[in-house]
């Protein structure tokens, strides 16, 4: 049986969750998808979603751009579940081979959502869980000789699969260790959908304006052809989600209501620095450079509590107006900050630094402790957004020598910019990333390569190694 339909209507299947007519739209769009005769109602919701006329033969990609409660997680479970057991292996597999249904989520927490979803609809069927061979915490093997299993975004744990067919959940939002793993993830899914004819479905609410999501968008959407792009704001696919929620959203935070129930990609976030600008900057296998006699050092430091964000620390100087980043250290969560402290203020050391710039970060608690091993703690005269914004011009132009540490360039090429309603700039790690490296590394950068008034009235170096002649001094 494979209308997608009778799937989602009939109650002795998973009619009783997806039968009632708030799933109507959902059910009219997966038909088309499938190449299914559509009634005149159907392909008016389908032409509203797509913007292109129903499919004759079932397509090959499915991409949707859904607001929030929208239904996609649900429907990524469902979409998961129908091709695992209506798959029929005799002739299709090679001995001891598996088909995998595979559901990628964003991260652990949402797949493990996602996997709830896979395994109540399984059970929520007799007909199907009478298939189910076996349950782990992450997969589960049916009788016919098929897998579905819940994966995070991580495109080294997806390869080597002869996968039916991949769903890609929340794929706007995929972050991984500072990194963007979507398109590394979509190109090794799709050799291993090649043997069995496998299909690729992404579903997400919308974010900024790049990404995988957002291309396929840019270039399919509208268009005839073998890939199928939808728009949908959550009420057209969820017409039982509050409208008062919406509208209080909307007041509230304009742009990110507008992605986030309204479908549209962002405007207002924007790249803060390409790729090839940062990676220009690096020394390629160069991971650190020790002290040298003839340098004067500037140390900056991220300062955390030991249990969310990492503490980092950024050690650089001028070499003939070029800003050098000489060591970087990162210490994870979960750590002792008084152990951190002193591990910190014994390199700061051998640097011959006996002070260390920082932010403003709970209070007393940094110039305390590193008070106790010597250095003096000062604080920051910028915010973070200043100094990233300091340091645009330093990584464009080039006078900036960066260490080939993979942590600092994912974090630096992740930083957004964001225009706030009031026309005013941020510049900050995306949702569920960090930046603790790369604000510690910006702070050292700018530190000794931007002019900064000192207190003895000069204009110079924070790290002091050039100093105007007296006589051009701005008190």
């Amino acid at each position: 049986m494979t209308d997608i339909r009778q799937w989602m209507t009939d109650t002795a299947l998973l009619g009783k969750t997806f039968g009632n007519e708030s799933w109507a739209a959902w059910r009219a769009l997966l038909a088309g998808f499938d190449g299914l005769e559509l009634s005149d109602e159907e392909a008016t919701t389908f032409r509203s979603l797509t913007t292109r006329e129903p499919p004759r033969t079932a397509l090959d990609e499915l991409w949707l751009v859904v607001g929030r409660r929208g239904g996609k997680s649900i429907a990524s479970s469902l979409l998961t579940v129908v091709p695992a057991v209506t798959f029929e292996p005799a002739g299709r597999l090679a001995a001891g081979e598996i088909a995998t249904c595979m559901l990628v989520a964003a991260d652990r927490q949402q797949a493990r959502t996602c996997f709830r979803y896979v395994r109540g609809l399984l059970h929520s069927c007799p007909m199907l869980e009478r298939m189910i061979k076996r349950e782990r915490s992450n997969s589960i093997e049916l009788k016919n000789r098929t897998h579905i299993e819940v994966a995070t975004a991580s495109f080294r744990s997806i390869r080597s699969y002869t996968t039916l067919v991949a769903v890609l959940d929340e794929i706007a939002f995929w972050f991984s260790d500072g990194a963007r793993p979507d398109a590394e993830i979509v190109s090794a899914l799709r050799p291993g959908l090649g043997t069995l004819g496998g299909r690729l479905i992404g579903l997400s609410s919308p974010y900024a304006r790049r990404g995988v999501l957002w291309e396929t968008y840019r270039q399919h959407y509208g268009k005839d052809g073998p890939i199928l792009v939808a728009k949908a704001p959550t009420q057209r696919l969820n017409p039982t989600f509050p409208r008062h929620v919406i509208d209080k959203a909307l007041a509230n935070d304009e742009p990110r209501a507008r992605a986030e129930y309204l479908a549209e990609f962002r405007t207002d976030v924007e790249t803060f620095v390409p790729r090839e600008v940062v990676e220009a900057c690096v020394e390629p296998g160069c991971r650190e450079l020790g002290p040298l006699s003839k340098h004067r050092y500037f140390a900056f430091v991220d300062p955390s509590g030991g249990s969310s964000d990492s503490m980092t620390l950024a050690i650089a100087h001028n070499e003939d107006g070029v800003g050098v980043l000489d060591a970087v250290r990162e210490r994870r969560p979960p750590f002792s900050p008084e152990a951190v402290v002193e591990e910190f203020s014994e390199l700061m050391r051998s640097y011959r630094l006996s002070s260390v710039m920082g932010d403003r970060y709970a209070g007393e608690w940094p110039r305390e402790r590193f008070r106790e091993h010597g250095i003096h703690y000062r604080l920051a005269d910028r915010t973070k957004s200043q100094y990233y914004s300091a340091l645009l011009p330093i990584l464009n132009s080039g006078k900036a020598q960066l260490l080939d540490n993979d942590r600092l360039v994912n974090q630096l090429i992740l930083l957004e910019r964001r225009v706030s309603r009031g026309g005013k700039d941020s510049i900050d790690h995306p949702p569920k990333c960090h930046d603790d490296v790369a604000n510690a590394v910006a702070g050292a950068l700018v530190g000794v390569t931007a002019w900064h008034r000192t207190p003895w009235g000069v204009v110079g170096y924070l790290d002091g190694p050039k100093l105007l002649p007296p006589a051009q001094r701005v008190s």
